[in-house]
């Protein structure tokens, strides 16, 4: 959300800014005419406020003077500009939801060394800030290698008679799944451990939060009103709840109209949620098994941090789930969002991207974003810097997968799976999993 304040300002940097986003057509001098309408309609309503209050003025004068039609003269200007003043004011309304309706449908600008592109195709793979290839292969690990050609993990779940989309398609329609067994435990366990993992190692506060929202907490994490396609909603009394499309939702709204201390940030949660998404707009794409579904389990990283923090918070917060990847064994690349790819909220975005040995290719598995002020200023979340004269400021917040529990589960069914059918079990599973090695298997 911008403020057209600044924009009025910086009119120049913010059409050049704005124009490096895929599919903007607005441009500061649409935003500048609405604006200058809306400062019209207060400038001719507080002069009208002003008038008024100075013939009640004299309107007392006059009678003080017993001079009545003087009176009767000034009452009778009065009496329009009361019909003037309900107008003015419905009108300087009606303008500011438009100015409202149209800021709020501007992405957020994107960070300098964000790659200027058009779809996915020009993403660059990341390193890290002074990291390398050579680097990278270091510390991620390798592609496993198979003696058999390996199967896609719906292939490896319904011959395991573990993974039943029949059932969940006469449940609930398509895109849904229904997992039992082993299966289901290993989708328990691999989220058990990302909670562990983010909670004990990386100093996310664990939060449950409630997985139904209002418009103000989907607005204020820019999925309203740009994204409402893809919610699925229900009533509540006279207004209407939704399912959350990611834990983001509430955990960062949890700040919404506050201010807090400097010293209370960074602010760091994570969450272990279902989510829920319509995925209107993907009919086609993945219809075989369970990559995109309408429900799924996904750990979300929020932080809120200053602004002078929010860069290095977002490379801690890329190491934090990569280290879900390093720890699991699963092969996996970084990708630089290009700024045709990057998402509404997003100044700059990591993906996450895991190989799937059944598919032949990588597949996103984790987006880790850093917003700025963007959605605090929809939030008014704020803080108050050290020193007592500060004036509060807006901080500045981060997102990421932690990872999403369902491809986490995709991607260890085809990279552990065994020729006899089976799928072993990585280390660091296993204690979740009862100490078995593998689940499985003819």
């Amino acid at each position: 959300m911008f403020d057209i304040k600044w924009i009025r300002a910086n009119a120049e940097a913010f059409d050049v800014a704005v124009s490096r986003r895929k599919g903007v057509s607005v441009r500061s001098s649409d935003l500048l005419a609405i604006d200058d309408r809306r400062r019209e309609i207060i400038g001719r309503l507080n002069e009208a406020q002003e008038r008024r209050n100075a013939l009640s003025k004299q309107i007392g004068q006059a009678k003080a003077q017993k001079d009545e039609a003087r009176a009767a003269e000034l009452m009778s200007e009065v009496a329009r500009l009361k019909d003037f003043i309900p107008q003015g004011e419905a009108d300087e309304r009606a303008v500011e939801a438009e100015l409202h309706a149209a800021l709020s449908t501007i992405p957020n600008l994107v960070l300098d060394d964000v790659p200027v592109g058009t779809d996915e195709s020009d993403n660059v793979e990341y390193f890290g800030r002074n990291g390398s290839a050579e680097t990278a292969s270091k510390v991620r690990p390798a592609k496993p290698s198979f003696a058999f050609a390996p199967k896609e993990h719906y292939e490896v779940g319904v011959a395991a008679r573990q993974m039943d989309f029949e059932t969940a398609a006469k449940l609930s329609g398509s895109r849904f799944v229904v997992l039992k067994g082993q299966i289901a435990r290993l989708e328990r366990a691999l989220g058990q451990f990302m909670l562990d993992l983010h909670t004990t190692e990386h100093g996310y506060l664990e939060v449950q939060p409630p997985l139904l929202v209002r418009d103000e907490a989907l607005f204020g994490t820019n999925q309203l009103p740009k994204f409402e396609e893809d919610l699925f909603f229900t009533p509540h009394g006279d207004s209407r709840l939704a399912l959350i499309p990611t834990a983001e939702v509430p955990l960062t709204n949890m700040v919404r109209e506050a201010i807090m201390a400097e010293d209370e940030l960074p602010l760091r949660m994570t969450a272990l949620t279902p989510c829920f998404r319509s995925e209107a707009g993907s009919a086609g794409r993945d219809t075989r098994g369970m990559l995109r579904q309408h429900q799924f389990n996904k750990v979300e990283m929020v932080s809120i941090t200053t602004p002078e923090t929010s860069l290095d918070e977002h490379e801690r917060m890329l190491d934090c789930a990569e280290a879900v990847l390093r720890k699991l064994g699963l092969h996996y690349r970084v990708m630089n969002l290009c700024t045709g790819d990057i998402g509404f909220g997003a100044r700059r975005t990591y993906d996450l991207e895991v190989w799937l040995p059944g598919q032949n290719t990588y597949r996103e598995i984790s987006s880790v974003s850093v917003c700025g002020d963007f959605q605090a200023r929809r939030m008014e979340a704020r803080y108050r810097p050290a020193g007592e004269k500060q004036a509060p400021r807006y901080v500045h917040t981060l997102n990421g997968s932690g990872t999403a529990v369902g491809r986490c589960l995709i991607a260890v069914l085809e990279n552990y799976q065994q020729e006899d059918g089976s799928v072993a079990i990585p280390d660091v599973l296993q204690p979740y999993m009862g100490g078995l090695t593998a689940i499985g298997g003819n």
